[in-house]
Formats: structure tokens, C-alpha cells, sequence
């Protein structure tokens, strides 16, 4: 049995939406039931001692989806981006840019209706199956786990730039670079993931409250940028525009065009993720998530079209390309040193915000996976405070070992694998309980359901094709693992195999 609330509606009224919706869901619930296992609950209460503490409110959450999504991915990516864009990589963002709000309109509706921890995996397994959720929340381990180490090590390449620069300092190369890029490990990579799992482990609450500081410092750094690179922006630096063309081709082994570095800078979009994980944790769920959600997507959208607008235009893209951080090298060369040194400080200091989030993000996955019984239940525990500290402490060590020996254009591009699949399926689910469940109420409505949520699956799955053809396989062969994991153990452990 599927059960709801309904709020402000009488007794007759309630009875009529239920039977209407049960009449229009059996045949999906029979369906996905065949193929796709049970169905979760859209809403169901936490036994003590499982249940997330409520203490985030919108600021909270807006903070945390912009301390999100501003972040290696403005700071780093934007050079290689156009290293495979040219000036097109600004087409690129902007796509990403339209793919990701109509996923977000999708999102904002299904945290909104499922107002509980595990975003995307809850949200598919409540519409779907749970095989179809499990493969989900295998897939959010794939993207949130390497998004922290691809941060981690974009914060490692500006700590580096800003200690030569800023400080005169050389540290040995062989604790600056994973094996794959000729070192022994990633040091600084390492310890931030690790410090950054200490903050969690305090609470959720300090952690978000500590990460709105954190975004402020990262706007005015941009901000800083915007308006000191304006006046230097040469306009022959945008042509040509698309040297590779839209769809791209293959150079020396490599996907290049405006496509292929769509596929890359993806990654700086979907942060917005991280908040529909917290709606167990909102005080004010409808409220708190919509504009956690919608405003934290609008405010970094805008953000993100100035600085590549600026980037690309002060400087060559084939020398911003090469750059481990793009900006500060900019601000040097057109004769802002000391700003230069301000805004690297600043993504030292800003960009563990990201890590946050993410971090934060995957132990919530994790701990609801595990109090479903998909994962061992032992770890599905929370503190005195409300926060799933085993569960954290597991995510940091696997978020560290990832940062020290993997380079940053490969942990993006798997980790961008991950967020695909998952918002496929985010929108795939709206879809599905709007059609089995039309009358259900609905403090969010994705406007035009039914061609926003095809939009985001096409153009998603247009990103997905764009990808390296490694990571395509190596996701394949994640999934693959994923499922052998599934069917040995989470099949047989599942909380509603064990509940009838």
C-alpha cells in the first residue's frame, strides 16, 4: 500500500483523490512490480535512532545547492572546457545549463511530493522498483564519491598555483600528482577530503552553516573576476568560435567540439543535487526545497555564463587550456597579480564548500540505501545529533583514496556518468507518478511535465553519448558490479522483502 498525507482537504475529498489515483496505479504498480521489484512507500515514518535530525532551513539549502554547483567547475574546468570548446565551451555551459533546469524542475517536484533522504534513489524506487532504485543509488555512489575527489583535487592544483605564486613555495612533485600523472599521490587532495569528513561528522546543521561562509567568499571572488576581466575581453579571442564544431570529432584518441566539452563541464551543474538529498533534514519541506532547489540553479547558472563569457574572451583558449586554474592565471596576465593571489585564496578557501556538499550527499545515499537494507543496516546509525557519522567516515576515506590516485579529467568525466543515469531516472519518475498518481497533492508542479521531463531524459542521454568511451564502458562495468552486489545481497536484505 502506497500511503500520502493530504493536507487541508476533507474526508470525501481525500477518498476521491485515493481512489482515482489507486484505480490509475495498478496497472503501472503491476508493471514495475514484474519488472522492477517492490515499490517503496512515497511516505513512511523512521523507527528512533534512523531517522534524520530537521534542522536545515531554505538559507541552509540555497547556500548548500550554490556551495554546490559553483565550484571545480568554474575554478577548473572552465579551462578545459575550452580546450575542447574554444570559445563555443560558452554554448556548452549554456546547454548544460538548459538540460540541468529542466532536471531541476523535476527534482524540485519529487523532493517536494517525497519529502525524505536519498533523492534520486528514493525518488526511483518509489516509482519504479527497487532494482531500478538500487542501480540508481549504485550510480549516485559513482557520482558523488568522485565529484568530492575531483574537487578535492581542483583544490589541490589552486593550492599549489597560489604556495609558487602567491608564496614562493615549491612542494615535491611526487605528493602533488596521482601515479596515472606521474607521481606517488595526491597529498593535499587527500587531507582536505579527510578534513572535510571531520566537519560532517559534527552535524549537518554547523556543517551548513559554516558552507553559507564559505559561498559568499567564492561569489565576491568571482564577482572580483567578472569585473576586473570585462574591460580586457578582446573580441578576435572568440573567433574562431566553434573550432571543432558542434558535435565534435576525434583528435589524437580525444572527443573534442561543443559537445564533447558539454560533457566535461557538466559536472559544475549538478550540485542542485546535494539539496534534494537533505529534504529528511528541511524544517519546512514544500517551502525549504523549492527554493533550495530553483534558486540556488538560477543564482549559479548566471554566474557560471559571466566567468567562461569572460574567461574566453581576456584570453586565448588554447593558453587558458593548459591551466590547472584558469582565473588566477588570467587576473596575472592581464596585471592583477595581487587580485590574482585574492581569488585563488579565495577557491582554497571556497572550494572544500563543494566537497561538503558532495560529501554530505553521499552519506546520505549510503545511509538510506543501508536502512532500506540494500547495504548492511548496521551502518544505517545517526549520533546524538541526528547525523549518520559511520556512514561519513566511510564516505570520506573512499572520496580520499579516489583523490589521491586519480586525475582530475577522469574522475569528472565518471563521475558526470553517475549524475546522468541519475537524472534520467529523477525525470522518468516525475513522469510516471504524475500519470499513476494525477491527483496526489503536489506543493511543487513541474510546468509542462511532460515535455520538461522528456527534454531532460534526451538530453541527458545526448551528454551520456558524448562522453569518452571509457568512461561509457567503465560506467557499464560499474553498473555491472552494481547488479552482481544487488542480486547476492541487497535482493535478500531488502527491508520490504523482510516486511511482506
Amino acid at each position: 500500500m502506497v500511503n500520502w498525507t493530504v493536507d487541508s482537504r476533507s474526508k470525501s475529498d481525500t477518498n476521491r483523490i485515493r481512489n482515482g489515483d489507486r484505480r490509475r496505479g495498478v496497472l503501472f504498480k503491476g508493471l514495475f512490480m514484474g519488472l522492477f521489484g517492490p515499490l517503496k512507500p512515497l511516505h513512511r515514518a523512521e523507527e528512533d535512532g534512523k531517522a534524520l535530525a530537521k534542522t536545515l532551513s531554505w538559507p541552509h539549502l540555497m547556500a548548500l545547492g550554490i556551495g554546490g554547483i559553483i565550484g571545480t567547475g568554474i575554478y577548473t574546468l572552465t579551462g578545459v572546457g575550452a580546450g575542447l570548446a574554444g570559445p563555443g565551451v560558452l554554448v556548452s555551459f549554456a546547454l548544460c545549463g538548459l538540460v540541468c533546469a529542466c532536471a531541476a524542475l523535476c527534482y524540485t517536484e519529487m523532493s517536494t511530493l517525497i519529502p525524505a533522504a536519498g533523492s534520486a534513489y528514493t525518488y526511483t524506487y518509489s516509482a519504479i522498483g527497487e532494482v531500478a532504485g538500487w542501480v540508481v543509488g549504485w550510480a549516485l555512489i559513482l557520482e558523488y564519491s568522485l565529484a568530492c575527489s575531483s574537487v578535492a583535487v581542483g583544490w589541490s592544483a589552486h593550492l599549489v598555483g597560489w604556495l609558487n605564486e602567491g608564496m614562493g613555495l615549491q612542494l615535491p612533485a611526487f605528493l602533488l600528482n596521482a601515479p596515472h600523472a606521474g607521481g606517488l599521490v595526491n597529498l593535499p587532495a587527500v587531507l582536505v577530503s579527510l578534513a572535510v569528513m571531520g566537519l560532517l561528522m559534527i552535524g549537518a546543521r554547523e556543517s551548513a552553516t559554516l558552507n553559507i561562509l564559505l559561498v559568499i567568499i567564492k561569489i565576491v571572488a568571482l564577482g572580483a573576476f567578472i569585473v576586473l576581466g570585462l574591460p580586457a575581453i578582446q573580441a578576435g579571442n572568440y573567433d574562431p568560435f566553434a573550432p571543432y564544431g558542434f558535435i565534435g570529432q576525434q583528435i589524437g584518441g580525444e572527443k573534442v567540439g561543443i559537445m564533447a566539452a558539454a560533457a566535461i563541464v557538466f559536472f559544475a551543474f549538478f550540485g542542485f543535487d546535494a539539496v534534494s538529498t537533505s529534504a529528511e533534514e528541511a524544517k519546512k519541506p514544500g517551502r525549504d526545497l523549492t527554493i533550495g532547489i530553483l534558486g540556488s540553479m538560477a543564482v549559479s547558472t548566471l554566474i557560471y555564463m559571466l566567468v567562461a563569457g569572460v574567461a574566453v574572451g581576456v584570453a586565448p583558449f588554447q593558453e587558458i587550456a593548459n591551466s590547472a586554474e584558469p582565473l588566477p592565471h588570467i587576473l596575472r596576465e592581464i596585471g592583477y597579480p595581487m587580485v590574482a593571489g585574492l581569488v585563488g585564496l579565495a577557491a582554497i578557501v571556497a572550494l572544500p564548500s563543494v566537497i561538503l556538499v558532495m560529501m554530505y550527499g553521499q552519506s546520505r545515499i549510503f545511509f538510506v540505501m543501508a536502512r532500506d537494507g540494500l547495504l548492511p543496516q548496521a551502518v544505517a546509525k545517526v549520533n546524538k545529533k541526528g547525523s549518520p557519522a559511520l556512514i561519513t567516515l566511510i564516505t570520506g576515506i573512499f572520496v580520499a583514496i579516489f583523490a589521491g590516485f586519480v586525475p582530475l579529467k577522469e574522475i569528472a568525466a565518471l563521475s558526470n556518468a553517475g549524475t546522468l543515469i541519475a537524472f534520467i531516472a529523477v525525470a522518468l519518475s516525475m513522469i510516471i507518478l504524475r500519470r499513476r498518481f494525477p491527483n496526489l497533492p503536489r506543493t511543487f508542479k513541474t510546468p509542462a511535465y511532460l515535455l520538461v521531463g522528456i527534454a531532460a531524459i534526451l538530453g541527458c542521454a545526448f551528454i551520456f553519448y558524448s562522453l569518452p568511451i571509457q568512461s561509457q564502458l567503465f560506467t557499464l562495468i560499474w553498473m555491472a558490479i552494481g547488479l552482481v552486489v544487488y542480486f547476492s545481497y541487497g535482493k535478500w536484505h531488502s527491508r520490504l522483502k523482510r516486511e511482506g
